[in-house]
């Protein structure tokens, strides 16, 4: 059994909402609320997630790129997003681009991944989505990385060759 009811589950879904379209709260606040509210996705999320995209806030735009690892329907903004100059939305669109297999980012994320110039914590999100989004080829990019020297590095490659091969035993079933 989960730990709190499923009434409070759907209170706490409600007051995530009211609190995001709740203009006087402070836009910190409301972009909390969407990022937990996004973590069980519900219509009207689908639409405050363009909203915060079209957004020219820089901040609005970085909520909206982690909210659309989490709920399908973004594949072309999450692309877009990956030549974004700023680190946070680079880094979440590459773990959107994972989350949701998007084989169209496998140059950019699989580049990342191999390259050791890459940003730390950026390289481990691509090194996760190389795993997902082509676990047949995954091995050929991350295979050279076992060895890292790095040790949070090698222990990522290792899940995700783990994830890929079970990925790809059963793709073939």
């Amino acid at each position: 059994d989960p730990p709190i009811g499923q009434m409070m589950i759907q209170r706490i879904r409600k007051t995530l909402r009211q609190v995001y379209q709740n203009a006087r709260e402070p836009k910190l606040v409301r972009r909390r609320a969407l990022e937990a509210a996004i973590r069980a996705p519900e219509e009207w999320q689908t639409g405050a997630v363009r909203a915060a995209y079209a957004d020219t806030d820089p901040e609005w735009r970085l909520t909206a790129v982690f909210c659309m690892g989490f709920i399908s329907g973004f594949e072309a903004q999450i692309l877009d997003s990956l030549d974004n100059p700023d680190e946070d939305i680079h880094y979440h669109a590459v773990v959107g681009a994972g989350n949701w297999e998007l084989e169209a980012a496998w140059d950019h994320v699989s580049a990342l991944a191999a390259a050791a110039s890459t940003d730390k914590d950026l390289r481990l999100a691509a090194i996760d989505a190389v795993a997902s989004i082509h676990p047949e080829k995954a091995a050929s990019v991350l295979d050279p990385l076992a060895g890292s020297s790095d040790e949070d590095i090698a222990e990522a490659v290792v899940e995700a060759l783990e994830f890929a091969r079970m990925m790809a035993t059963a793709d073939r079933k």
